[in-house]
């Protein structure tokens, strides 16, 4: 596959509608467009990404996921990228290449978030685990903190209440980061502890337009959380729950639409999907070939 053409750095004004997703068959990050309606067609890939041989990086094969920050530390845009075989990284963007920085986590790492410092928080599910790695430091950038959560999958830092918000098999809770960026603690703050309305968390994210509530999904629906009232809800996206169960991620644009991602039949791996879901403005988005684990809104903000 030829790599498409880097974007440029006003894509968001351009192109408002991006979506990144974990292509697990291609062993790619792409950067797609849902406004082509035909993903056959070349245009609809705007960026694409993978390590290559020269980067010396192993561990990577089965991306599971991908998020757009911008960065102080690092001094703009950046792409985080974690796989399940164990590799998390940040990588430049648009400019791609090598990682600023990369380590072999293990413990199947699900997700990744950067902290405004540049330290790196990571779930893993096997692992059990919420680490937040020194990526800030030059001389020390593979130390870390870490909680134990079992079914760690999600985490998804607050800039207002300055906390990062994990989930895991059983519950949602935030973790408050105390220390300083070279020897950073993690302890959770107990109040926000909320048990899911059903078992084995597996996304979280922001739900963009209401800083107050977030996505969340486990292997049996999908909820929002409010962060205010420490209480769930289920938002109505179709008259079928079933249609909701194994949801691998979801999101939506501001004052657009929901998409979510979820197994299909047929596809490479069992946990994989070549289809995006678009609720509220209904499309159903085909990658034919692909093996889709994760897809993510395209925008830099927490919240």
């Amino acid at each position: 596959m030829t790599e498409p053409n880097f974007v440029k750095s006003t894509i968001f004004a351009d192109t408002p509608r991006l979506l990144a997703v974990t292509d697990q068959a291609s062993k790619r990050i792409l950067l797609l467009d849902p406004e082509v309606p035909d993903w056959k067609d070349g245009r609809a890939v705007k960026w694409s990404w993978h390590p290559n041989a020269e980067h010396s990086l192993h561990a990577w094969g089965l991306p599971s996921d991908v998020k757009l920050r911008h960065s102080p530390h690092f001094e703009g845009l950046c792409m985080l990228v974690t796989d399940s075989y164990g590799l998390a990284a940040i990588v430049s963007y648009p400019e791609g290449g090598a990682p600023r920085w990369a380590c072999d986590v293990g413990g199947n790492p699900h997700a990744a978030e950067l902290l405004p410092d540049g330290n790196m928080a990571i779930a893993a599910s096997h692992g059990g685990w919420v680490r937040l790695y020194t990526a800030s430091q030059s001389d020390a950038p593979f130390h870390y903190a870490e909680y134990e959560l079992p079914g760690a999958h999600g985490v998804l830092w607050d800039p207002t209440r300055q906390v990062l918000w994990t989930v895991g098999d059983d519950y949602l809770t935030a973790l408050v980061v105390s220390g300083t960026s070279s020897a950073p603690l993690l302890q959770e703050d107990p109040s926000l502890r909320s048990y899911l309305p059903t078992r084995y968390g597996h996304d979280l994210s922001p739900v963009y337009g209401d800083t107050n509530r977030l996505w969340v999904t486990t292997n049996y629906g999908v909820y929002h959380f409010d962060k205010s009232a420490v209480a769930w809800s289920e938002p109505l996206l179709t008259n079928d729950p079933f249609d909701l169960r194994f949801v691998k991620s979801i999101g939506n644009f501001p004052n657009g639409p929901v998409v979510l991602t979820k197994p299909e039949e047929g596809c490479l791996y069992e946990w994989a999907t070549d289809k995006i879901h678009q609720f509220q403005e209904e499309a159903v988005f085909v990658k034919d070939g692909a093996a889709i684990y994760k897809a993510r809104i395209w925008r830099p903000d927490y919240c």
